[in-house]
């Protein structure tokens, strides 16, 4: 009972479009609505009782399902994230790292941009010292780095770009 009240808090907190794609009996998307609105705390603990009541009645491991799914692909997102702000740090901390990151993800036909990007990104870090606001080309080496992991996954049919720590060097 208690596990259904907590998958039931869940879909509290889902998104709306989230929520429409669940495909929830009415009953129970309406009880996970007016959750939402509740700000009292008792009111809220009711309420998530009573959608763990409406949620026997339903397949609850369809929900689980879902919900995992979210949760893995969210993880993943993060980590690709991650592994870019990776990159970025390397590759401004280490000017052998370009050519390290061109062969791991096959970035040939954008290694110019790149290479012209992250000489911008370095200057503006070396102004920031000095006071003047960074930020243009670093985000700019964040978009190019990303769009270089993300077609050399789509190419190679490979997972998720690895981070630079991954691997020999």
């Amino acid at each position: 009972m208690h596990e259904l009240q907590a998958l039931g808090d869940r879909l509290v907190n889902l998104s709306a479009h989230q929520l429409e794609s669940m495909r929830l009996p009415e009953d129970l998307l309406e009880a996970v609505l007016a959750a939402r609105g509740m700000t009292k705390h008792e009111a809220r603990r009711r309420q998530l009782q009573f959608i763990g009541r409406l949620m026997r009645d339903i397949e609850a491991d369809s929900v689980r399902e879902q919900l995992a799914a979210w949760d893995g692909q969210s993880k993943a997102s993060a980590q690709r994230l991650h592994d870019i702000e990776r990159w970025r740090t390397l590759l401004l901390q280490d000017d052998g790292a370009l050519t390290e990151f061109a062969a791991r993800y096959d970035a040939g036909p954008m290694l110019q941009p790149l290479r012209a990007c992250l000489r911008e990104a370095r200057r503006e870090q070396a102004g920031a010292a000095e006071g003047a606001r960074a930020g243009r080309h670093f985000r700019e080496l964040f978009r190019l780095l990303r769009e270089a992991m993300e077609h050399a996954a789509t190419t190679s049919g490979a997972p998720a770009p690895d981070s630079p720590d991954d691997g020999p060097r």
